[in-house]
C-alpha cells in the first residue's frame, strides 16, 4: 500500500485540530509512508445522523479509508467508558471489521495544544509578542478543568491585540492553526490518554502489515 487513508468520525468542529496530531503520531509508526487523513464533520449535510454508530457509517461512505479513528472527548467520564461507548457503536456498524482507533483524550482535545508557546504566539499572529503567557505544566493538562477556555484565553493574550480588534479575533480558527504550527508532539507522551492513543495506533499498524517493525 502506498497510500495510507485514514478518516476522522467528529465529535465537534474544533476537531480538526487532531489531523495534524493523528498524522504525526502514524509517521512516527510508518515512516515516510504517505498518509492522507479527511476530517468527517457532518453537521453541513441536509440530515446530519446523530447516533454515533450512523454518523462512522456515513463517515466511511462519504471517506473511504484504510484507517478509522473516532474521537469523544472523555469530559466526566473514564476514558475506558468512552472506549466502550465507541466500541458498541462500531458493532452496529456495516464497517465493523473496519480498522478502528479510539481517539479519547482527558477532558478535551485542547489540552494536547497547550505544549508549545512558539506555535501558540504564531497561530495568535503575534509571533514576536513579548505578552507574558502562563502555559499549564504538562502533568496538569489533563486536570484542567476547561482546555478549551484555557486555549483561547491564551490565544486572545498572545495576539496583543486590545478593544475592537480583540472583539473580532477567532479563536476557534486559531487554535486549529495551533496544532498545524506544533512539529513535535512528544511532550504528550507524559499524559495517559496519549499514550493509549498511540499504542493504540501502533497496534492497528502491526496488525495490518503497516508498520517496519
Amino acid at each position: 500500500m502506498n497510500l495510507l487513508r485514514y478518516t476522522l468520525v467528529a465529535d465537534g468542529s474544533s476537531d480538526q485540530a487532531l489531523i495534524p496530531i493523528l498524522t504525526w503520531l502514524l509517521r512516527q509508526t510508518l515512516g515516510p509512508k504517505p498518509i492522507q487523513g479527511e476530517f468527517s464533520d457532518l453537521r453541513r449535510l441536509p440530515n446530519p445522523p446523530n447516533r454515533l454508530a450512523a454518523r462512522i457509517d456515513r463517515s466511511a461512505e462519504l471517506f473511504p479509508c484504510e484507517l478509522l479513528f473516532v474521537h469523544r472527548d472523555a469530559e466526566r467520564a473514564t476514558i475506558e467508558h468512552r472506549v466502550a461507548e465507541i466500541r458498541r457503536a462500531v458493532r452496529e456498524t456495516s464497517v465493523a471489521t473496519w480498522p478502528m482507533v479510539c481517539v479519547v483524550p482527558v477532558r478535551m482535545q485542547e489540552a494536547w495544544l497547550l505544549i508549545d508557546e512558539t506555535a501558540l504566539r504564531a497561530a495568535a499572529g503575534n509571533p514576536n509578542g513579548k505578552e507574558p503567557l502562563d502555559l499549564p505544566g504538562i502533568e496538569t493538562l489533563e486536570g484542567l478543568p476547561n482546555p478549551k477556555q484555557t486555549l483561547h484565553e491564551l490565544l486572545r493574550q498572545a495576539s496583543g491585540l486590545r478593544g475592537r480588534r480583540l472583539r473580532s479575533f477567532n479563536e476557534r480558527l486559531s487554535g486549529q492553526r495551533v496544532a498545524e504550527l506544533i512539529e513535535d508532539f512528544r511532550p504528550l507522551y507524559r499524559l495517559v490518554a496519549f499514550q493509549r492513543l498511540s499504542a493504540d495506533v501502533a497496534r492497528a499498524a502491526k496488525e495490518q502489515g503497516w508498520s517496519s517493525e
